[in-house]
C-alpha cells in the first residue's frame, strides 16, 4: 500500500524567525501594558496576542503545510470558539435587562 502523505520540511532558519516574531511581539505586548491608552491597550494587545496564536499555529502547529481536512478541523474550531464568545456576551450584555422583586 503506498503512503501518499507528504511531508514538508521547514528550514530551522524559519523556526528560529517566527520564535524572534515570538518574543518581539511578548516585548511589544509589555511595552504598551506600561502605556496608559485607554481603550485602546486592551484592543492592541488583543492584536498581538491574536498575530502571536496565529504564528504557533501556522508553523509550530504545521497547518501551514497541512492538508484540507487539518484546515477545516482549525476553522471548525475558530467557528466553535465564534459561538461560544458570542453566546457569553449575549448573557453578559442583557443581564441589566432582569428585574428583581
Amino acid at each position: 500500500m503506498a503512503d501518499h502523505t507528504t511531508h514538508h520540511i521547514v528550514p530551522k532558519s524559519t523556526y528560529y524567525l517566527i520564535f524572534l516574531c515570538l518574543m518581539v511581539g511578548t516585548g511589544l505586548t509589555w511595552w504598551v501594558a506600561t502605556i496608559d491608552l485607554g481603550a485602546m491597550n486592551n484592543v492592541i494587545m488583543l492584536a498581538f496576542a491574536v498575530t502571536k496564536a496565529t504564528l504557533v499555529v501556522l508553523f509550530f502547529m504545521h497547518v501551514k503545510y497541512g492538508s484540507k481536512l487539518t484546515w477545516m478541523v482549525v476553522l471548525a474550531g475558530l467557528f466553535w470558539l465564534g459561538i461560544m464568545l458570542s453566546m457569553t456576551m449575549n448573557d453578559y450584555f442583557t443581564r441589566a435587562w432582569l428585574h428583581y422583586g
